[in-house]
């Protein structure tokens, strides 16, 4: 999982019947709404794709693929036009 902090490993309990409903972290969520922001704040600021990536390596040790950030941003793009 991808926080603010940096990257932190969620040991997720086993639920053969599909019961256990979690509470902080989403079903299949690999990244806090926090870290969206960070880039959304970051693409604003000028930064380029490259840049936003080798920032959070550099500063959280999280590895950020090009892609993830394009499709964050354009996330934010396609709720301004609607």
């Amino acid at each position: 999982m991808l926080t603010e902090i940096g990257p932190v490993d969620i040991e997720v309990p086993r639920d053969r019947d599909a019961s256990f409903e979690p509470v902080l972290v989403r079903k299949r969520q690999r990244r806090l709404d926090g870290i969206d922001e960070i880039v959304l704040s970051l693409t604003a600021r000028g930064l380029t794709t490259g840049e936003v990536a080798a920032h959070f390596e550099e500063v959280y040790g999280a590895k950020v693929s090009r892609d993830t950030i394009s499709r964050i941003t354009d996330k934010v793009l396609e709720e301004m036009t609607e």
